[in-house]
């Protein structure tokens, strides 16, 4: 499995296909989703992570079927976080002492 090169943050894609496609402001879909605006501006604009409650909102918000599963805004959360997370390492490795052998 090859790993994505920086995936980016999914509120990325919330602010760039998601809102344009539903003709939406950054205010009218925080009404819709329950959320302030504020929340989701962070989010949008990469400065909050999608949480899970996050993507259940997303999910009852567009359903499964125009990309809202849940799982999926999670796994691209995940990706991101894991991917800053290695970079952050390659520049400071971990002082971490490998687990003896079992059995």
């Amino acid at each position: 499995m090859t790993r994505m090169y920086n995936p980016p943050h999914p509120g990325l894609t919330l602010r760039d296909d998601v809102l344009p496609a539903l003709g939406l402001s950054v205010t009218e879909a925080a009404e819709q989703l329950g959320v302030s605006r504020v929340t989701l501006s962070r989010v949008i604009n990469g400065h909050a992570a999608i949480s899970p409650e996050m993507a259940l909102r997303l999910e009852a918000w567009l359903g499964v079927d125009r990309g809202g599963d849940a799982r999926l805004w999670l796994a691209e959360q995940s990706a991101y976080d894991m991917w800053q997370a290695q970079q952050r390492l390659t520049a400071k490795p971990l002082d971490v002492q490998p687990a003896p052998a079992v059995l």
